[in-house]
């Protein structure tokens, strides 16, 4: 779809939400790899992606996006509606789409999203969702049984290898609290004093360090970035059991995305090369799955030290 049709889209969706439907002023495209995502003056509208509805709940998205608005985690929500997906909220002025590259340049961005996670977990909200790893994996494969894309070379046998991961994890289960559970950098808003999180479209009740993990890989932090938000969020130094379970999650969040990437593949999303992304993020999967820390990491969580 061009710009101009994105544009002309967006006006026409305005029409049916009744707090804007008489805007005539400027509509300006923002980012969005599956969703189309619109500045309208002082707030954003969001038009859901083609496919999404296969594998989205909107359902939970919009109560989760209320509630963690109301926990001054997300952004204040002007309009929502859970039959379409489509929502307003309020544009956060003077914060910045946060990059892999500004994660890395910004002074204390890290620290801000370690600790803009420790006050989703910390909120008491409770998603009707829940974040189960395997089952979405199980979920996912089950969508591209009816898709023609080839999934790489050795995939099921690493899903296999990951047996001894969920024993692991199922070993000493923490509690599962509210999470995002899809912690793009795109998903992040810095004013330079605080962090906002945005885009609640994957959320749901999950242990808590799977945020963490997938923000590591996601911001493709360096050692520095990593112990900056996992000191910012544990307010000093984590257990060996807490930190392990933050590098499975680290190689457990590739091994899912990957399918993710081939769902988008097959939808014929033009944002990105999926076919590329899949294949790589299973690589990056498969490479830290093979290393020792690793192991070190499956034997503390299995032992819950």
């Amino acid at each position: 779809m061009s710009e101009n049709a994105e544009i002309a889209l967006a006006r026409e969706t305005l029409k049916t939400i009744p707090p804007l439907a008489n805007h005539d002023g400027s509509i300006e495209r923002l980012g969005g790899l599956t969703n189309l995502v619109f500045r309208i003056g002082d707030y954003c509208l969001r038009i859901p992606g083609k496919g999404t509805e296969e594998y989205i709940d909107r359902v939970n998205e919009m109560m989760a996006t209320e509630a963690v608005a109301r926990a001054g985690v997300g952004p204040e929500i002007l309009y929502a509606d859970a039959s379409n997906g489509i929502f307003v909220s309020r544009f956060v002025d003077g914060a910045i789409t946060m990059t892999p590259e500004r994660f890395q340049s910004i002074k204390g961005a890290p620290a801000r999203a370690g600790r803009a996670f420790r006050k989703l977990h910390d909120s008491g909200a409770v998603f009707p969702a829940r974040f189960e790893l395997f089952s979405m994996i199980d979920s996912y494969l089950s969508v591209l049984s009816t898709k023609n894309v080839d999934l790489p070379e050795g995939y099921h046998d690493v899903l296999k290898e990951a047996e001894s991961v969920r024993a692991a994890l199922a070993a000493h289960p923490l509690p599962n609290v509210a999470c995002h559970c899809d912690p793009l950098c795109e998903n992040f808003l810095d004013t330079g004093e605080r962090m906002w999180i945005v885009d609640w479209e994957y959320s749901g009740m999950n242990d808590p360090m799977w945020d963490l993990g997938d923000l590591c890989v996601e911001g493709g932090f360096g050692p520095e970035q990593e112990e900056e938000m996992i000191s910012a969020y544990f307010g000093g130094e984590p257990s060996a059991a807490e930190r392990g379970r933050i590098v499975i999650y680290k190689a457990m969040c590739d091994l899912l995305w990957t399918l993710w990437g081939l769902i988008q593949l097959a939808n014929d999303n033009p944002a990105d090369d999926f076919r590329a992304y899949a294949d790589g993020r299973f690589a990056r999967c498969r490479a830290l799955m093979a290393t020792p820390d690793f192991a070190r990491s499956v034997a503390a969580v299995a032992k819950g030290a």
